[in-house]
């Protein structure tokens, strides 16, 4: 399936989510200082942005292709590729990729499964949503977004197994984490109208898992069946299950990709406070080695300042323990704007950006890209 049509799934509404006053409070806050910093070495020299950029397989027919985009990636300041790929393919990209000077990192769909494997001998691993109803016999939105459910120890050793196998392959410098949430239980307001839908709350069909394993592991833990809660979204022990749930996950996973001297990454919702509320990520949580928010603007019926404002909530949320690279939906982004969005997410703390995709970039955005980072380190 071709992102940019899943890109609508992986947005988010910006109205009324992000704490927007207190972002916009003026001055050279904290923040601001933390920000400068992140962006100087140790002689005030600025330090080189490190970029990345998304790539799928279906792309680049032949080595050769391949070779050609991450030469291009490199003389134009991205230093990183995320491709989605089988590891047989990976394997042979992985001195490709070494050869133009480009970090390789395997980029995987998670929990959204499409495996027919798993979808016909283990349909009990799917999401359920609260009218009992599995995803995998009535998928919400679009008919191939069904996930798994993360808190199903069958489905983290699924995972795990998964990660492992990747982290096993010589010369692949991280596996990268896509689909780590829940479905969302909120679209964005500028994809609602798309689906004939006006989501102004929760409701039932969109908001998962109420599974039996969900049920019984919350009912342990709190004493109640979320079923019988008076109001379910409302409830924060219920809400906290499940950002728990999948940060569990996550963090299991780690120590399996860091024992093989992997770097474990995310794509994840653009800012900490959509993230929670759409799709049941608090990645802040998460001992990843870098995220991705996906900062796809258009989406959220915003302008390219936004890009600004959600790469500062998320920075100031991780408040140093990882790196945050702002993920870009190069399609919007005429050169100019490229260029502006580049200098707004290095203002506002990131350590580079992340393109999605490398692909789409016409040579106009590669020379505004070039120049951005060489006006950057001044």
């Amino acid at each position: 399936m071709d992102r940019k049509a899943n890109a609508q799934m992986e947005s988010d509404t910006a109205r009324g989510l992000t704490k927007r006053e207190f972002l916009k409070l003026g001055g050279l806050g904290a923040l601001s200082l933390l920000s400068i910093a992140a962006s100087l070495g140790a002689c005030g020299a600025r330090k080189k942005p490190k970029n990345w950029a998304w790539l799928s397989e279906d792309r680049f027919p032949s080595r050769d292709a391949w070779g050609r985009m991450f030469d291009k990636m490199k003389r134009h300041g991205v230093d990183a590729a995320l491709v989605l790929a089988k590891p047989d393919t990976i394997r042979t990209l992985v001195p490709v990729a070494r050869e133009a000077g480009i970090e390789l990192h395997n980029w995987i769909i998670s929990l959204m499964c499409g495996d027919e494997d798993v979808r016909k001998n283990h349909p009990d691993w799917f999401v359920v949503n609260r009218l009992g109803v599995s995803c995998l016999e009535k998928p919400p939105y679009v008919p191939y977004y069904t996930f798994l459910c993360p808190s199903r120890p069958e489905v983290r050793e699924y995972l795990a197994a998964r990660v492992s196998e990747l982290a096993e392959i010589d010369g692949l410098a991280g596996i990268h984490l896509d689909y780590i949430r829940y479905p969302d239980v909120i679209l964005p307001v500028g994809i609602q109208p798309k689906y004939n839908l006006v989501q102004d709350r929760e409701y039932p069909e969109f908001d998962y898992c109420y599974c039996p394993v969900c049920r019984q592991a919350f009912k342990s833990q709190a004493g109640v069946d979320p079923l019988s809660l008076e109001d379910p979204p409302g409830n924060a022990d219920w809400v906290r299950y499940r950002y728990d749930s999948v940060t569990q996950l996550v963090n299991q996973l780690i120590p399996l990709a860091h024992g093989r001297g992997k770097m474990l990454t995310a794509a994840v919702f653009p800012s900490p406070t959509i993230a929670r509320k759409l799709v049941r990520q608090d990645w802040p949580s998460w001992r990843l080695d870098a995220f991705h928010p996906m900062m796809y603007h258009e989406f959220y019926n915003e302008g390219v300042p936004w890009i600004g404002e959600v790469t500062r909530e998320g920075v100031e949320a991780l408040a140093g323990r990882a790196k945050l690279y702002s993920g870009l939906f190069v399609e919007w982004l005429p050169p100019e704007k490229l260029k502006r969005a580049f200098q707004l997410a290095m203002q506002n703390g990131a350590a580079g950006l992340c393109l999605f995709t490398a692909s789409h970039m016409t040579d106009e955005q590669w020379t505004a890209l070039k120049e951005a980072v060489r006006e950057f380190r001044g």
